[in-house]
């Protein structure tokens, strides 16, 4: 296996990661925090070269640009005929320098799952692909085969299944697993940290820059920060600013919503002209009639409001669920927009006093030309 050093920033992501390693780590955290990931190549897997990640941190990497730094183990494990990405992590304290997704855990709290983490040594946490074909159950024991350090070669190790995760930093793609760092050593008499996260003070490609010289003497490292990662990724593919669409649609829908609700008040008003003008032939004053215009006008605002409210999140629950694997990662839940729901609830105020402050002028009109005209 190869050493990996990391370094991370709050305004980038920067990766220095190994060409010749058969196998390579990369910072994978999300994009509103920067990392800065330095892999050497080894030819063994044990990790023999791991310690130059362990050395790292004890002293070149540990800059006055860097915030905080925490190891990360990469080991390989297999489950049953296939072999994963296996991470060991330091549960209570990988947040001090990458910021964990609720979405990257099927328990929907990144939180609570790393703490349930950290309170069970032999806790491990599966891929949803693998928790799939091995039908596993929360609790349930799972054998793994992990490489020893003393005789390079793999033995059963036993783990709780604790939980699902579906994203973490540097782990790939398809399936991997999670454990305690300290339970990883422990049971391969290997406790050297291929990977080292470093949180940086500043932007990550000014730091990149200065971790360069630091493994320019590793051989096979290269670097790269996430600028150039984004580059890379988004020249394969089709990018597309829906702002301008969504401002049109967003706008259309204030119109429709003004024009909706105005609209049917006012022809459920107009309909009451003649009752209108009996009223005040009877001997009703302007503001008892006006008091029905106010209250038909709140009512089907409240009604509708309320009716639209519970379809709308009825409807984005939905999509979230449907879409939950399509984004990655996936949403965590509904963004609410409050802004713009003020403006509705703005536009429809607007719409509902409009059509009734008519009416009440139109109600003015001579009882006579009223029942005459309807």
């Amino acid at each position: 296996m190869h050493g990996v050093s990391g370094v991370a920033g709050e305004f980038g992501e920067m990766s220095v990661s190994s060409t010749s390693a058969s196998r390579g780590a990369l910072v994978g955290g999300d994009l509103g925090q920067g990392h800065v990931d330095a892999a050497g190549g080894a030819e063994d897997e044990a990790g023999l070269l791991g310690d130059v990640a362990g050395k790292s941190l004890d002293g070149e990497l540990l800059l006055p640009e860097v915030a905080a730094a925490q190891p990360l183990m990469h080991r390989f494990a297999y489950v049953g005929s296939d072999l994963q990405d296996m991470f060991g992590v330091d549960a209570q304290r990988i947040q001090q320098v990458t910021s964990l997704a609720n979405a990257y855990f099927d328990s929907g709290n990144a939180k609570t799952t790393m703490v349930t983490l950290a309170a069970t040594p032999d806790g491990v946490l599966v891929a949803a692909e693998t928790v799939k074909d091995f039908q596993l159950q929360i609790g349930d024991q799972i054998n793994l085969r992990l490489q020893s350090a003393k005789d390079q070669q793999y033995h059963i190790v036993s783990f709780h299944f604790l939980g699902i995760v579906r994203e973490f930093p540097t782990a790939p793609k398809d399936s991997f697993l999670v454990a305690n760092a300290s339970y990883l050593a422990q049971q391969t008499g290997n406790p050297a940290a291929e990977v080292v996260l470093l949180r940086a003070k500043a932007d990550a490609p000014t730091l990149a820059g200065i971790v360069r010289p630091l493994v320019a003497s590793l051989p096979g490292v290269r670097v790269s920060d996430l600028e150039q990662t984004a580059r890379t990724i988004s020249s394969s593919l089709t990018a597309v600013d829906l702002r301008g669409l969504t401002l049109l649609e967003l706008s259309f829908a204030v119109l429709l919503l003004v024009g909706a609700s105005g609209l049917v008040l006012a022809l459920g008003l107009t309909e009451r002209r003649r009752s209108s003008a009996i009223l005040s032939a009877l001997g009703a004053k302007q503001g008892q009639i006006a008091a029905f215009f106010w209250s038909e006008g709140l009512l089907l605002n409240i009604g509708g409001g309320l009716a639209g409210l519970l379809l709308g999140l009825g409807l984005a629950q939905m999509l979230v669920k449907v879409l939950t694997g399509v984004f990655d990662p996936a949403p965590e839940g509904l963004s609410l927009p409050v802004g713009y729901l003020l403006v509705l609830l703005l536009a429809i105020a607007l719409a509902t006093a409009s059509v009734v402050l008519l009416m009440r002028r139109l109600a003015r009109q001579h009882v006579t030309e009223v029942l005459r005209d309807t």
